[in-house]
């Protein structure tokens, strides 16, 4: 009797935790790297407070009506921020994204480094590994970045 209510009593903990885990997101144990932007600007535009962008990039992923989005976002040494898709036009379909690693960020798939000073700029010649060309601009304490220019890109999260 006594071994059959040691049985019942931790079925009924380990469901408690089970549970608890779920409604708080696995007490941390679950957590997911990426952030969600403020997607609650009615114009068109994701926002960022500027005092969340520090020299060590940050993940984002913005959710559109057919998949998430991943971009990352950086401040460089001469305070400038900069966006990129957490993809390129090559190694995209592996899905494995960037990593930094110092002021370097290194694809995650083909193991090519790219100084972040030199992210926000156009791959100009397509077809090779780069991160992603995301545009942004600085208005007031926010980074912006417009809905369009993610779901435009939205091909490299497929």
């Amino acid at each position: 009797m006594k071994n059959k209510n040691n049985k019942i009593w931790i079925l009924v903990l380990g469901l408690v935790f089970l549970v608890a885990a779920f409604f708080t997101k696995g007490f941390g144990l679950f957590k997911s790297n990426l952030a969600s932007p403020e997607t609650t600007n009615p114009a068109g535009f994701v926002s960022i407070p500027v005092s969340e962008i520090t020299n060590s990039a940050k993940w984002y992923e913005y959710d559109s009506d057919r998949n998430k989005i991943k971009f990352f976002v950086v401040k460089v040494s001469d305070g400038t921020i900069k966006t990129a898709f957490d993809a390129c036009d090559v190694c995209y379909t592996e899905k494995k994204g960037y990593r930094q690693e110092g002021s370097y960020v290194i694809c995650n798939n083909c193991g090519n480094r790219y100084p972040i000073s030199g992210l926000g700029t156009e791959n100009k010649i397509p077809g090779g590994c780069w991160p992603g060309y995301l545009l942004n601009v600085i208005e007031g304490d926010n980074v912006i970045i417009k809905k369009s220019d993610l779901e435009n890109n939205q091909w490299r999260s497929l």
